[in-house]
């Protein structure tokens, strides 16, 4: 493809940008700290964040984006969540450091407040690393994978590359954020529970990855291949 094509205007481009980080802080700020319980057949009862049934969406997002645009324009997708994070995480401290006002509902709702957003430390730095670890290491699986099958076999590249990418975010996340707090156990059982869920969405998800995939495609006129890209994660130039 020409290089011009990097700059040329995109129809959809923005929108999916948008739908990724709304994913990407809701999954973050809403029901991350829940700790849910289901019976699952062979594994039992399976204890899991209810963040973690919505979080896998951005990885198809992540998916799409690099099949359609590339590895450059995912690239600046997620330093664009990133820096939502970031600003997030800044936000929920900035207004839980704020005095309430001195009333029964202002001193109640302060409670309630540091309940849902405070998190410690270790969970925020956590959660950001194996972001930003994990959604480019499944960006960079599935570009190498769609040069090496020429195009061929979309639903070896969006599970493969999930494979890897939720193996770096499952396993970053939950020993920086509880390793030496729960038992060691612990955290290795609820990290492979939610690596197995994590994955197991994109693989029921794939029908729709593909007809989105195809549809961006079409309308889009670009179906990119990363040839010659500059790998660098820390490069936002496309």
């Amino acid at each position: 493809m020409h290089p011009t094509q990097h700059r040329r205007p995109y129809r959809y481009y923005d929108l999916v940008m948008a739908a990724f980080v709304c994913v990407l802080l809701c999954s973050n700020l809403i029901g991350a700290a829940k700790a849910a319980q289901v019976e699952l057949p062979v594994l039992g009862p399976v204890i899991f964040s209810g963040g973690v049934l919505f979080f896998p969406i951005s990885y198809i997002f992540g998916d799409i984006l690099t099949e359609v645009y590339g590895y450059g324009r995912d690239r600046r997708v997620v330093w664009a969540g990133f820096a939502a994070l970031a600003f997030a995480s800044f936000m929920a401290w900035a207004v839980l450091a704020l005095p309430p006002a001195p009333d029964d509902f202002n001193r109640g709702y302060q409670v309630h407040l540091e309940g849902v957003f405070g998190n410690t430390w270790r969970i925020v730095l956590g959660s950001m690393i194996a972001f930003w670890c994990g959604s480019f290491a499944n960006s960079y699986v599935l570009a190498r994978m769609k040069v090496a099958t020429e195009g061929r076999w979309l639903w070896s590249r969006t599970i493969g590359s999930t494979l890897v990418g939720e193996a770096v975010d499952s396993g970053l996340f939950y020993f920086i954020a509880f390793w030496g707090i729960w038992p060691d156990g612990q955290v290795m059982q609820v990290a492979l529970a939610q690596y197995v869920l994590k994955t197991s969405w994109e693989v029921v998800m794939t029908p729709v990855t593909y007809r989105v995939v195809h549809f961006l495609k079409r309308r889009e006129q670009e179906d990119w291949y990363d040839r010659h890209t500059d790998f660098n994660p820390f490069r936002l130039k496309v």
